[in-house]
């Protein structure tokens, strides 16, 4: 068989892989648009079709990252095609946690039914919607980075982080004023601190997509390096 052959093999390995991803990609960016739909609208039968949709994600991580091993034993990729298939790898794995952070707004949506909502917490629940919004923003543009190897647009991602921390630390503050005015909300309130965490993990996620990105066309592991160092580098 030819070299030429084997090649166009991988590649079309390689671009089948890459469009489950962004499948599952999909997926997970619409689990979280739902769960924040049922926390804004208290939706049980919302929350309850998110958890419904975990499997499917899970089940997508576990065979996609069977193919990927199954193509580095059978291809043995060097350099640019190797680290694909490693970003690959990791990006599905976050991908996988987004899906956790659905669902788990998802079951507060439901704890939050079950114990009653006051109506005292409407504002927090405004500012959730809208690190919400942002969350899914930056997620939506990391896989978009992803699938075009965009390191411009991985930047981008990088650079509005610190916005959803804000919002997360912001939202902290105001919640804990709520239950020191009021012990009544004190329940509603922890649960509202959960949906946050979970908002700012999806956008930990989203950076987590944009750092792979930079490492496939880079060669550059830039987890853990200041912003600064990172723009430097990408100039």
């Amino acid at each position: 068989m030819s070299d030429k052959h084997l090649s166009s093999q991988f590649d079309a390995e390689l671009g089948a892989v890459s469009t489950r991803v962004l499948e599952m990609g999909g997926m997970a960016e619409a689990q979280v648009a739902q769960a924040l739909g049922a926390l804004a609208q208290l939706d049980g039968e919302a929350a309850a079709g998110v958890l419904a949709q975990e499997a499917r994600i899970n089940q997508m991580e576990v065979r996609i990252d069977a193919d990927l091993w199954l193509i580095v034993a059978r291809r043995q990729p060097t350099a640019r095609d190797l680290r694909l298939l490693v970003a690959v790898s990791k990006a599905i794995a976050n991908l996988e946690r987004v899906g956790d952070e659905a669902a788990r707004i998802a079951r507060t949506v439901q704890r939050l039914l079950d114990n009653g909502m006051s109506t005292r917490l409407r504002t927090p629940m405004d500012d959730l919607q809208f690190a919400g919004r942002l969350a899914v923003a930056q997620l939506r543009k990391a896989l978009d980075a992803f699938a075009r190897l965009d390191t411009e647009a991985a930047l981008e991602v990088l650079q509005r982080d610190d916005q959803i921390d804000r919002e997360f630390d912001g939202l902290l503050r105001k919640l804990i004023t709520f239950m020191m005015e009021d012990p009544r909300t004190i329940s509603a309130s922890i649960d509202l601190i959960f949906v946050a965490k979970a908002i700012e993990r999806v956008g930990d996620h989203a950076k987590n997509l944009a750092e792979a990105t930079i490492y496939v066309v880079k060669g550059e592991d830039v987890r853990h390096n200041p912003l600064a160092a990172v723009e430097s580098m990408l100039r």
